[in-house]
């Protein structure tokens, strides 16, 4: 169980999760040329989970002082396992996720893509010991990593099988996925916000310089609640302008993710406790869980209610 709080297991289900349903719940309905086959795209779903383990594991390592205060309960390294052992999990995560890339990347006759694996292993050790002190890039970061595991998929599923006779079409799939890939960065850039309001007590002890610490808790709280409002009304323009003929895409997307998302601006402006900052970060990561199962029923109301 140490081993698995180690590597944050639940946060890679929901990073599997994802991308099983993105492929078996949309773009296998959508009735497209694949690139790869059904257990090559396990194999690709298998990379991006062991990369991101290795990230949460460099991360613990690294965060190891600032958990002592902020979640002393929650500590591993150290702890139940080794330092030295949580290195040498780390390396051997990270190299099974750039080794798996670099077959896949080949399979799909694209060598160069293998450095859509290389770069977010980079990325992640270097926010771990670099970046997450420097205020919002840190943020953005993470945030990112979660966008480049929904484009992942269009890169080695769609773009390698695109031709002329079919580039409209892969076209429009392929934007789908980059609309989720930015409303995912945004809600992920938020609650990263969230989560430096509910460490801020451990990150001031560390000397961090993250966003609340530099301009203040109750600045911060109002930035999240102007912020908010970007994912949902971008949500509510999109579901207007494309989804609007859909009636129960629509319903769901609106009473699972835009009614969330207004519980938490209406929320966040009066959070003062870490309990409360808690609470809301759950919310988000609970509205992420919500928006990927909105493409299954995006794509089952789209194939037996319209037309």
């Amino acid at each position: 169980m140490k081993f698995l709080k180690l590597i944050r297991y639940k946060n890679l289900i929901l990073l599997a999760f994802m991308q099983i349903i993105f492929c078996f719940g949309f773009l296998k309905l959508e009735k497209i040329d694949l690139s790869l086959a059904n257990w090559q795209y396990i194999l690709l779903v298998l990379s991006t989970v062991c990369i991101a383990a290795g990230g949460y594991i460099i991360n613990n390592i690294m965060d190891l002082d600032s958990d002592l205060e902020n979640k002393p309960n929650n500590v591993v390294v150290g702890v139940s396992i080794s330092e030295t052992m949580a290195y040498n999990l780390y390396i051997g995560f990270t190299l099974i996720g750039v080794c798996i890339g670099y077959y896949l990347s080949n399979v799909i006759m694209r060598p160069s893509f293998l450095l859509v694996f290389i770069l977010p292993s980079a990325l992640l050790y270097i926010y771990a010991t670099t970046l997450k002190q420097i205020m919002i890039v840190g943020n953005m970061v993470v945030a990112s990593m979660l966008s480049l595991s929904i484009l992942i998929i269009g890169l080695f599923m769609i773009f390698p099988a695109t031709y002329e006779g079919n580039v409209e079409k892969m076209r429009v799939v392929f934007s789908v996925l980059i609309d989720y890939a930015i409303i995912a960065f945004i809600i992920n850039f938020i609650r990263e916000i969230v989560k430096d309001l509910e460490d801020i007590a451990g990150d001031v002890q560390q000397g961090l310089r993250t966003l609340p610490i530099v301009i203040g808790e109750n600045k911060t709280r109002k930035l999240v609640f102007i912020l908010g409002f970007v994912p949902t009304i971008l949500i509510i323009y999109y579901v207007y302008n494309y989804l609007f003929q859909l009636q129960y895409a629509t319903v769901y997307i609106l009473g699972f993710i835009v009614g969330p998302l207004l519980y938490f601006i209406i929320k966040i402006l009066s959070a003062k406790t870490k309990k409360e900052y808690h609470h809301l970060s759950n919310v988000l990561k609970l509205i992420i869980f919500f928006g990927i199962i909105s493409i299954v029923i995006i794509a089952l109301n789209k194939l037996y209610y319209v037309g």
